[in-house]
């Protein structure tokens, strides 16, 4: 039914959608915790590879989406944090209701990227890469909002340092075990490092699409959920136009967050 499916995802961007979000966020405890992040940023990679060093058991999709559940499913989550918070998912941008977060970001170059594929597999894009560019920078091309009110509304959330954690996803490919070490921190947990690197081991890029193959998710037919999770694949999939079109779009906010304007070399991060 993709004419179904398109109509359901253009409703989803619109206005109609805020009393489905007010009523998702009904419910929640003032000490959830939160791991939030715009779509296609790695949020999948790092659940698996939390739950893993939280819980010590191997992970599945089913297992991970009922430990760490998206929020509109928060009613199910499971209370894994000190004090018996629950860790939950959100794609959604600040909202009012989370006290405390972990906000993991992604060159949004990649993001557009891994997203136009991801939409295109599922048969809800019928324009060029120039026209998808387009509209996921200055509209929105999924029910999240633009990348770049996305990224604000958490940058300028009112949360002090002990409330948000900001980590790059290039940090995290680059450096796994220090930054998983440094999100346990942050939660309020003691680090086992040697659980993490066991986590670490059983969530490469070959084990997750394993564990697609095994449950199946919903691109998995026509493509995959888990793709490359390359680190500066733009660099040879965007021409001069469309890399001049992002600095000229959100080149203040890449600057801010420590990504280069042009192809150049990822800087280290500074948290914003």
């Amino acid at each position: 039914m993709p004419t179904l499916r398109k109509l359901r995802h253009m409703m989803a961007t619109t206005s109609l959608r805020a009393p489905l979000v007010w009523y998702r966020h009904q419910s929640l405890k003032a000490n959830d915790i939160f791991l939030a992040s715009y779509p296609r940023s790695g949020s999948t990679w790092l659940r698996f590879m939390l739950f893993e060093s939280l819980l010590g058991e191997a992970s599945g999709f089913g297992s991970v989406n009922q430990a760490i559940p998206d929020v509109k499913l928060h009613r199910a989550g499971l209370p894994l944090m000190p004090g018996g918070a629950r860790l939950i998912k959100t794609h959604e941008v600040y909202q009012p209701q989370y006290r405390k977060a972990v906000y993991l970001l992604r060159d949004p170059r990649d993001v557009a990227l891994s997203e136009y594929a991801y939409q295109t597999a599922l048969g809800l894009v019928d324009q060029n890469l120039d026209g998808y560019l387009n509209r996921f920078l200055h509209e929105s091309v999924n029910p999240f909002s633009s990348w770049r009110a996305h990224v604000e509304s958490w940058l300028n959330a009112p949360l002090e340092k002990e409330q948000l954690l900001v980590i790059r996803f290039e940090d995290l490919r680059a450096d796994t075990v220090n930054t998983i070490i440094e999100i346990a921190n942050f939660l309020g947990l003691k680090p086992d490092e040697q659980r993490i690197r066991r986590a670490i081991a059983d969530n490469t890029i070959e084990r997750m699409r394993a564990k697609e193959k095994e449950k199946p998710q919903r691109a998995s037919k026509r493509g995959q959920f888990i793709r490359s999770g390359s680190v500066g694949g733009w660099r040879a999939n965007l021409n001069p136009a469309q890399v001049a079109l992002f600095r000229a779009t959100v080149g203040d906010v890449l600057t801010r967050i420590g990504y280069p304007l042009d192809a150049k070399p990822v800087e280290a991060v500074v948290n914003a």
